[in-house]
């Protein structure tokens, strides 16, 4: 049985300054929510039987009101309240316990470097891995183990995609998400040959990657917004869409949009198929291309 998801973008306020951040545009022109805005998604939520929150911005830690929101959440009952977050937030100790002992039980932390050099370049501030880092041994020192990862993949970082992956490893987290930049909006679409690479460049890397989780076992190593073609068959298991369709129901809900349907409308409006895929024994299953990618790369 499928599980409800809801994520709520509640504003897109940051403390880091990604280079690749696709609401780039919107953190100076879009207002965060306030807290009854917020309040008032969790109850709708609850009501229409969502089970899973996933809270995020931005960043969701530096919201002043964040305690009360994580506490409103647990009082309503949902089973998981997720953040996706930097993590460097989570490097103060008196704030992860807090923040876990209010109801939040699975964090997501974003990793995009397999060093300090290219991590902190890429977000554009100075020591960022280092409080991700300490923030997720402060975790691990509390008795928290819900602990997981995103990275994103620009041409800036594909080619150490696997060192990456195996500092991830190291940290001990065994739930991971490898993305494929998102060229549709913000700093990826004003600056797309700056950031954005092709499936072809990439493949090779993603495939070692791959790889690499499948000899480690790693429940969940997963590969995100990429054509199948471009992926060896023996790792289309780990491709997170299908996992997604299989596991989740999902809804975003934003200052600036709602989106009842995640997978309907990213599959209708933000992918395309070229004229090879309808030859492809994958076409049924698989979501194709970011139209923007398309566009620009043929």
């Amino acid at each position: 049985m499928k599980t409800k998801k809801t994520v709520i973008f509640m504003g897109y306020t940051c403390n880091n300054k990604c280079t690749f951040c696709c609401n780039e545009d919107k953190r100076k022109t879009i207002k965060d929510k306030s807290t009854k805005e917020i309040k008032h998604d969790l109850t709708n939520s609850k009501k229409q039987g969502t089970s899973y929150i996933e809270l995020i911005g931005g960043e969701p830690t530096i919201r002043k009101d964040i305690f009360s929101i994580v506490s409103f959440a647990k009082k309503l009952g949902f089973e998981t309240i997720m953040f996706a977050t930097n993590g460097r937030m989570f490097s103060n100790k008196e704030f992860a316990k807090k923040i876990i002992s209010k109801g939040v039980n699975h964090v997501v932390f974003s990793i995009h470097g397999h060093n300090s050099r290219l991590h902190n370049k890429l977000t554009q501030t100075a020591g960022s891995l280092e409080q991700l880092k300490k923030g997720i041994k402060n975790l691990k020192e509390i008795g928290f183990k819900n602990i997981g990862s995103n990275t994103i993949i620009i041409k800036q970082n594909y080619r150490n995609i696997l060192d990456t992956g195996k500092l991830i490893y190291k940290l001990g987290i065994r739930n991971s998400e490898f993305i494929f930049v998102d060229p549709n909006h913000g700093a990826p679409k004003k600056r797309f040959y700056e950031l954005v690479p092709t499936y072809e460049e990439v493949s090779p890397y993603i495939n070692k990657l791959l790889e690499f989780g499948k000899d480690k076992k790693i429940k969940h190593w997963h590969i995100r917004y990429y054509p199948l073609c471009f992926i060896d068959e023996m790792y289309h298991d780990m491709v997170s869409e299908q996992h997604e369709k299989n596991m989740f129901y999902t809804e975003h809900i934003a200052p600036d949009f709602v989106n009842r349907d995640i997978t309907e409308s990213r599959k209708n409006i933000a992918r395309a198929k070229i004229k090879k895929c309808d030859e492809c024994k994958h076409n049924n299953i698989c979501e194709g291309y970011w139209k923007e990618y398309v566009q620009r790369y043929g």
